[in-house]
């Protein structure tokens, strides 16, 4: 490593080392990790003001110095070598609280976990990223691994279809290397200016596949509707837990008489709801497994989407599971009879308590015909 580097480039390779996803520095504390969702402190010192204002300025132009002093906040990405010898890439907020100014790094990631990596249903998740168009969302709450899921639905894309790929992320989480695809990527904030901007030129770039990472408006929503219903396959997040929650929110970002229209556009062109939450896991060889829900829209699923029956998609869901698709009580007992979780934590975050307890005996309810055991 070159003698005369910035000094924060140890703590960044430290993220590395211990596979942490975010680096925390600010003033009378020790560096801190977020190493599987948890913070840790490293065993270092506490941080006087000056030593993180000397770590951070380092790795700053003179512009930025000022920005980040008369504004209180600056964002940028910066690349440094890696414990490989190779180029990898954080994405930084520096801010200042209580007069003192502190720092987080997000580690880009560059390798992409597999499917199978992931603990996901793999042939089922290859299917999904074989569509030529239409619209996938990946839902969940923040730090449940959707930006994880959505790389390594890319990734399969690129490499094994020749297309072209536009993410727009905010930040950019996983930097891709062109295989068979064609990938750009622009940042928010880095790349272009505002999320719309960047919306209003994507289809005009001639993509194949769009990641449009969080659908946080109606505009983004329309967006990738139209997009979907001119022959692209696009992928979006959404902050929901369940499927039903998922189509409600994107319904209610909308007026009221727009409603039937957008029902309409997620009829014909929605291919797929993804909701997950990550878990702990009791094997030593992972830190966490997700635990899903997961729709396929097929002409079931299409009529109630139209008729606007979300409190029966659950129960299509559950009927639908030769097509690829799973609930989430079914794939929690599948996750504690495989020993990736513990069953306390299946029946806390079960949305049906009882109903886990009966199916982790054996005992299954069918609508409609009672009890198989």
């Amino acid at each position: 490593m070159p003698a005369n580097e910035p000094e924060i480039y140890k703590l960044f390779r430290l993220m590395e080392k211990y596979k942490s996803s975010d680096l925390h520095l600010k003033s009378n504390s020790p560096p801190v990790l977020r190493v599987a969702g948890s913070l840790r402190k490293l065993d270092l010192p506490p941080l006087s003001a000056q030593q993180v204002w000397e770590l951070i300025s380092e790795i700053l132009s003179p512009d930025q110095g000022d920005d980040l002093t008369k504004t209180g906040n600056l964002d940028l990405a910066h690349a440094f070598e890696n414990n490989s010898g190779k180029l990898a890439r954080v994405r930084i907020n520096a801010f200042r609280q209580r007069g003192d100014i502190s720092l987080v790094a997000r580690l880009v990631n560059t390798l992409v976990p597999t499917f199978e990596e992931l603990h996901l249903p793999g042939d089922t998740f290859r299917k999904l990223a074989q569509l030529e168009d239409g619209l996938i969302l990946v839902a969940g709450i923040t730090g449940s691994g959707k930006s994880t899921t959505l790389a390594a639905m890319v990734d399969y894309i690129n490499s094994h279809r020749r297309c072209h790929i536009v993410t727009i992320e905010d930040p950019i989480e996983y930097m891709f290397e062109d295989k068979k695809a064609f990938i750009n990527q622009r940042e928010i904030g880095l790349d272009v200016e505002t999320f719309p901007a960047a919306l209003k030129h994507v289809v005009r770039q001639d993509p194949d596949v769009i990641m449009l990472g969080e659908m946080r408006d109606d505009v983004t929503v329309q967006t990738g509707l139209t997009a979907a219903e001119t022959g692209h396959l696009v992928f979006g997040t959404l902050h929901a837990s369940t499927v039903p929650q998922t189509i409600s929110r994107i319904l209610d970002l909308f007026p009221g008489d727009r409603q039937d229209q957008i029902r309409m556009g997620l009829e014909f062109n929605m291919r797929s709801i993804i909701c997950q939450k990550l878990l702990p896991s009791i094997r030593q060889d992972v830190d966490r497994v997700p635990a899903l829900e997961l729709m396929i829209v097929n002409p079931i699923i299409k009529k109630l989407i139209r008729t606007g029956e979300q409190e029966k998609i659950a129960q299509a869901i559950r009927s639908g599971q030769k097509e690829g698709m799973i609930d989430f009580t079914t794939h929690l007992v599948r996750l504690v009879k495989e020993g990736f979780i513990d069953k306390a934590v299946a029946v806390g975050v079960a949305p049906n308590p009882d109903l886990l307890e009966m199916n982790l005996q054996g005992i299954v309810l069918d609508e409609g015909r009672g009890i198989i055991h």
